[in-house]
């Protein structure tokens, strides 16, 4: 570890070098050399070199000495605040300290161990002390603080040892898995512990520690100052973050909280320990206290703003508020150019949201920076294949393992990749790594059985899949077993399907027909399908269409003007995130992260085209209140009302323009029935300033050709998508009929709903044109045949 007194002395030696002019001062020239110097792996533009400098010296103004620049004491203090490391600076120079140098900083250490108690030399307090508590800045200030230290330490080793003795303490390796870049600390990540510790709570060892601890936090109250009771609660807390006693780390951190409101790094420190123990509301609270007094406390801060913006992101994506989180890690990759973290962070938040190309820009600049970083070679990988460039994302994912031998997400999304490429001994293979890394990972466990059975190895198949039922009963496992079941039955029956699916013609279109009024059409139920499915990954089927009436009469959204003037209630995707939390805040995050990237690929993509980052609220919740729950009738009085809101149609009583009418359901239809929508979007030419009322409203809603009108197939798939057939099963593909059987009248085989919106008939059965009848249940069925035996009952002689 750097003492103070070697720091000094490599400080000023890294001084020297670069002041050419030998003025006492780095001036703007000296300093990019200085900048570009320490970090030879990095490729500043012009832009990032001023960027930092201009940081530099604003936040460092006390230091400069007009002309000359920065003086030794300011670039002391700029190592003293964290914003660089002086061992890997002086070593990336090939500087060495020369005898007399090393004399000169043993003499600045002894000078300095008058700050300690008697009993301890400075030495031995450096060795066992953690880097945080010599730094200068956000360090031990008082004497007594030191003790208190100290006494704590002793107390620690005791509980661990105890505990330790009797089995408790346990220890879970946490290097596996994706680092999220947590900046849990002021100080180099270097700093923070790859072993994540759990303490036993219960037992008396702990209780007697906890109230030992009381004691010292006694002390640190009864301190001659508030400032040096500040330093002993955030001594304490800092100590105990460190052996991950984070509870009584937060009591600590509350505590000075309490006694300095306007300080930093009470509230994030405190806001650290909120979020690894998973209270991510509380610890985005304690965040944004952290940035206020930060903002509110000039350049004193600056240097940790970056730090503050990274783990308020963090937080938020703990909530699942992943847009929210792109903003501030934009934040701290725009304060500091080089914080890779932050771009690694930004990138894999625009991967879950679904904005590929943005997250590959990110990625790559992260990996540009720190060419090891394995957990952003991971994330580039998925990306990549995300995009369908499964080539190099192979390249990359293979980086990644390279790098972290037992890299969990890189060797599991890796066996994805490979599944969905179908090769599935390569599959099979990665999913064994991850779980010679990770035991029980259940999903590694069951994909493994899948591309084993894809692999045509039946046996080491069913050994998996019997492991896999060990490990968890999760109702996607049983569902796994009812398709495994499926493909060996296919298999046994030898009907030619590729890896055991079944083998089916694709029909075109033309030769569907259908039988009676409510047969629905197949590229009617095709597009259908595919909008209940997106109401089934965001959950929006489960929102009731009152709480977009709720949010438009509550909300306050004040009204913007576009670069044409038009007034409108627009908002940024951030604040439209915060809207569709309350709207669906009965789901977990990370359901809630899914439902947002849907949502954002499906809907904000086609209102965001031109990449403004703002979305028309009033059109927004038109657009949303078809395929939210409620009675039809509802739903479209809400998209009305919701279009009556916008500023456009204030004062037209119970009327809207028919121009936006128009442009909305030409919206409706491009995002949700895309085969259509898009060039119909094109066609909007005029402005036609009439105005309609809610009755002409639903003419246009309801027509079939160029309304929304597939909102009644809609409407029979959610109420019916949950209707069992008895035994029937699906021609084509083997399963039990779900939903409607479609039923074709001349050979009498039957379809279900995604076979028959697909075209797949049973190559048994060629016919030159398939008539289809459609039965919501077997009771409908049943009366049927009986209205057919009656019908040729009558016509017998």
């Amino acid at each position: 570890m750097t003492t103070r007194g070697s720091r000094s002395e490599k400080v000023k030696r890294i001084f020297h070098q670069f002041d050419e002019n030998h003025d006492g001062g780095l001036n703007r020239d000296e300093m990019a050399a200085l900048v570009v110097a320490v970090n030879p792996r990095v490729k500043f533009s012009d832009e990032q070199i001023n960027a930092i400098l201009d940081e530099v010296f604003r936040t460092y103004g006390d230091f400069i000495d007009g002309e000359k620049g920065l003086t030794y004491e300011g670039l002391l203090r700029t190592y003293d605040d964290g914003a660089g490391d002086v061992d890997r600076d002086f070593d990336a120079l090939g500087l060495e300290l020369t005898l007399d140098e090393t004399k000169a900083s043993m003499a600045s250490e002894a000078s300095s161990s008058s700050i300690v108690d008697e009993r301890l030399v400075e030495s031995q307090k450096k060795q066992r002390t953690a880097a945080w508590a010599v730094s200068p800045n956000h360090g031990i200030v008082f004497d007594d603080t030191w003790k208190i230290v100290d006494d704590l330490e002793i107390l620690v080793k005791r509980l661990k040892a105890k505990q330790a003795k009797d089995g408790k303490l346990k220890a879970d390796n946490i290097d596996a898995f994706s680092d999220a870049g947590w900046s849990r600390e002021l100080g180099p990540s270097s700093e923070i512990s790859d072993k994540r510790v759990f303490w036993e709570e219960s037992g008396h060892e702990y209780a007697a520690f906890v109230k030992e601890l009381g004691v010292l936090r006694s002390r640190a109250d009864g301190a001659r100052s508030r400032e040096q009771a500040f330093d002993g609660h955030m001594a304490i807390g800092r100590v105990l973050y460190e052996h991950q006693l984070f509870k009584e780390a937060l009591v600590s951190f509350k505590r000075a909280c309490e006694l300095q409101p306007v300080d930093v790094r009470p509230h994030f420190r405190a806001g650290n320990c909120l979020y690894v123990l998973g209270r991510y509301k509380e610890a985005k609270d304690e965040f944004l206290l952290a940035l206020e007094a930060a903002e509110a406390g000039g350049n004193q801060w600056a240097y940790l703003l970056p730090q503050i913006y990274v783990n308020l992101g963090i937080a938020l994506e703990g909530e699942g508020m992943v847009l929210s989180a792109c903003e501030y890690y934009r934040e701290a990759a725009i304060l500091c150019p080089t914080h890779f973290r932050a771009l690694k962070l930004l990138g894999s938040a625009l991967f879950g949201v679904g904005e590929y190309r943005a997250a590959v820009k990110a990625l790559e600049e992260a990996i540009f920076m720190k060419p090891d970083y394995a957990d952003a070679h991971c994330d580039l990988g998925s990306a990549l294949h995300a995009m369908g460039d499964d080539d190099k994302a192979i390249v990359i994912f293979q980086k990644a393992i390279d790098l972290k031998p037992g890299h969990v997400d890189a060797l599991y999304n890796l066996g994805g990749l490979y599944m969905d490429a179908g090769r599935f001994p390569r599959a099979s293979e990665m999913y064994t790594r991850v779980l010679a890394v990770w035991p029980n990972h259940w999903r590694a466990q069951l994909n493994k059985a899948v591309s084993l059975l894809g692999a045509r190895e039946t046996e080491e198949a069913k050994k998996a899949l019997k492991e896999a039922l060990k490990m968890t009963n999760r109702v996607e496992l049983h569902d796994a077993i009812a398709h495994l079941k499926q493909l060996q039955k296919k298999k046994v029956k030898g009907n030619g399907g590729a890896n055991g699916e079944g083998s089916f013609v694709v029909v075109e279109p033309t030769k569907f027909r259908t039988v009676g009024e409510r047969t629905t059409l197949r590229q009617d139920l095709a597009n259908a399908l595919e909008i209940r499915a997106f109401q089934r990954i965001t959950r929006l089927s489960r929102c009731d269409v009152e709480l977009l009436k709720k949010e438009m009469n509550d909300g306050d959204v004040p009204v913007s003007y576009s670069g044409t003037g038009v007034p409108q209630r627009s908002i940024r995707k951030p604040n439209l995130e915060e809207i569709l939390r309350r709207l669906l805040d009965f789901l977990k995050p990370e359901t809630f992260q899914g439902a947002v990237k849907a949502i954002n690929e499906r809907i904000l993509s086609v209102f965001d085209d031109t990449g403004s980052g703002r979305v028309d609220l009033g059109m927004f919740f038109a657009v949303l209140a078809p395929i939210c729950s409620g009675p039809p009738e509802k739903r479209k009085r809400v998209a009305f009302d919701a279009l009556l809101w916008r500023p456009v149609n204030e004062g037209g009583g119970a009327q809207i323009r028919k121009v936006d009418a128009t442009r909305y359901i030409k919206l409706l239809r491009a995002i949700y029935v895309p085969s259509h929508g898009v060039s119909e979007m094109l066609e909007l030419h005029g402005e036609d300033l009439s105005m309609m009322s809610f009755t002409e409203f639903l003419v246009m809603f309801d027509d079939t050709d160029w309304g929304f009108g597939i909102m009644s197939t809609l409407l029979k798939l959610e109420t019916g998508d949950r209707n069992r057939h008895g035994n029937r099963i699906c021609s084509v593909c083997r399963y039990p009929i779900i939903g409607s059987r479609f039923k074709e009248i001349k050979s009498h085989f039957s379809l279900c709903n995604q076979c028959y919106s697909e075209g797949k008939v049973p190559p048994a059965h060629k016919q030159e044109e398939y008539k289809f009848r459609e039965y919501g249940s077997e009771a409908e069925a049943m009366k049927d045949k009986c209205k057919c035996f009656t019908l040729q009952s009558h016509s017998d002689p």
